[in-house]
């Protein structure tokens, strides 16, 4: 079987399931059955299509037997069967998270009936975006995704997610207004939206008009990508959706935004004309997010605020540009899109566990919930660039990268990059001080349950003295799991240890990054693929 011949259906199965989906919206139970078999499907399915092109080949779908560029085409090759088969990992284990939260809670028929079909959608959107191999098949990605994303931000119809929807919405809007405005006039001065047909007919234009698409474009994908100062809408909306809803929007929605610039600057605009607007972009991005995620009291807010600095990160690789940059950029996309995924589905956990996730009101939770504690360590740490962790690989490689030839603004720019590290780690270090380690009664704003199960542990270990020490853990333990559905610390689980597989595996990974970055870098495979060269 060629799984390549099949990429569509990547795009095709969670559209059919959304659809089925919503026909049975009155049997919850049915829903989940079908949400969860399409994405193992086309988990399935992307495996097949990365390993077709684990070794370097591009492979070009015409949907309808139309050639390009008057066709629309679907481009298969290693950077975008990378981000299909990431994606969809974390969608599932963020959809398995779900549905054990919704099992243990009782379903609501009005907004659960409504969310597997938008999160289909959503994954269609996204699964449509890396796929699209011209500008316009590619805003209609944006277009299905952000579509599905205002209905699951809103789930509930809280006063609160209803304030945060529309400044999201209004933002998207204005982001997607740009980026037709940059696909109008593309056509106007080239004939095509065709990727490859534009790689080669962009090189004519003039430098003028070449730069104003080029910045048009820009912006509207660095909107999508919450790079500074474009960014500032994020931290007040991803907090206020529901736990699974934000987790998967942290991992996915701005990577996607990144995927396209990381796309268009290697392939359409390859010269490196705006890279020193970039680098101060980069750095901003890095330094204003972590200093507003040191700021935050409420975790899942922190988590916002890293996660807009990191994409810093990202902006940091294309601006160095070169085949090493592009690799680690690509393996830190990976890295990022896994753990900032199981960190908000852990903050997810401690608001359950805990009744808030604000720092002011919690302690003894590495007493209270040993299994929460590990969960959340092992991303926290990675996060923060420990080694030998993924987040370490990733920022080395991107340094390393910058400093083979740095100049004096590309050195800035690598120390706001260490600077950056180091203040997450200090965030990371203060909310595991504060949540985890210190009593539950010296919380700022003691949150009196807490308090007294830490009592009652901290009497059962003492009442079992050195003969049963084990007795308060056992009680501990009872605590977690009757407040904790094992559905959703597994699934939390599943998304630490994918975390621990990119560190594990990182040489063979990190071979395949250097291999699509030279593809994407060289032009050729891609532009002979689409158009039969």
């Amino acid at each position: 079987m060629n799984f390549l011949d099949l990429a569509p259906l990547a795009v095709v199965l969670p559209i059919f399931g959304a659809g089925a989906a919503f026909l049975v919206r009155r049997r919850i139970k049915l829903q989940r059955l079908i949400t969860i078999g399409i994405l193992c499907v086309t988990l399935v399915l992307e495996a097949g299509m990365l390993a077709a092109v684990w070794g370097g080949e591009s492979y070009a779908v015409h949907i309808g037997g139309w050639q390009s560029p008057w066709g629309i085409s679907l481009m298969v090759d290693g950077f975008s069967a990378f981000m299909l088969l990431i994606s969809t990992v974390v969608s599932l284990a963020v959809l398995f998270y779900a549905t054990s939260q919704g099992l243990a809670d009782g379903d609501e028929p009005g907004p659960v009936s409504v969310f597997h079909p938008a999160y289909l959608i959503l994954l269609a959107g996204v699964s449509n975006a890396f796929l699209a191999a011209d500008l316009f098949n590619l805003y209609v990605g944006f277009e299905i995704l952000l579509t599905a994303s205002y209905v699951l931000l809103t789930l509930g119809a809280t006063a609160e997610r209803i304030r945060a929807g529309t400044t999201y919405v209004v933002v998207s809007v204005v982001s997607s207004v740009i980026f037709l405005m940059g696909i109008a006039m593309t056509y106007a001065a080239t004939g095509t939206v065709n990727m490859a047909d534009l790689a080669v007919k962009l090189p004519q234009l003039d430098t003028g008009p070449q730069l104003i698409l080029h910045v048009l474009l820009l912006i509207a994908f660095g909107i999508k990508a919450a790079v500074f100062p474009l960014s500032l809408w994020l931290p007040d909306s991803y907090p206020t959706a529901p736990a699974p809803v934000t987790a998967v929007f942290a991992g996915l929605l701005t990577k996607v935004g990144v995927y396209a610039i990381v796309r268009t600057e290697t392939l359409l605009f390859p010269g490196g004309a705006v890279n020193a607007g970039l680098l101060v972009v980069a750095a901003l991005t890095m330094v204003i997010g972590i200093l507003g995620a040191i700021a935050q009291t409420d975790f899942k807010r922190m988590l916002s605020f890293t996660l807009t600095s990191h994409i810093g990160y990202l902006i940091f690789g294309v601006a160095v540009g070169g085949e090493l940059a592009i690799a680690a950029t690509i393996y830190y996309v990976g890295h990022h899109i896994i753990v900032q995924t199981s960190l908000f589905m852990v903050a997810g956990l401690i608001e359950r566990r805990a009744g808030s996730a604000n720092v002011t009101r919690l302690g003894s939770l590495a007493k209270l919930s040993p299994a929460l504690s590990l969960l959340f360590f092992i991303p926290a740490i990675n996060l923060g660039g420990i080694p030998p962790f993924s987040g370490f690989l990733g920022k080395f490689g991107l340094l390393h990268a910058a400093a083979q030839d740095a100049d004096a603004l590309t050195w800035v720019v690598i120390g706001a990059g260490l600077l950056t590290s180091l203040l997450t780690l200090l965030a990371i270090i203060r909310v595991w001080a504060r949540m985890f380690w210190r009593r539950a009664a010296d919380a700022e704003i003691p949150n009196p349950d807490l308090v007294d199960e830490a009592a009652k542990v901290a009497d059962q270990t003492a009442a079992g003295g050195a003969q049963a020490p084990h007795l308060g853990l056992k009680l501990a333990r009872e605590l977690e799991s009757a407040a904790l559905p094992w559905g959703m610390r597994y699934a939390t689980g599943s998304l630490v240890v994918a975390g621990i597989a990119l560190t594990v595996f990182a040489g063979p990974i990190f071979e395949f990054c250097q291999r699509v970055a030279a593809q994407l870098i060289a032009h050729e495979p891609y532009i002979n693929a689409i158009l039969n060269y």
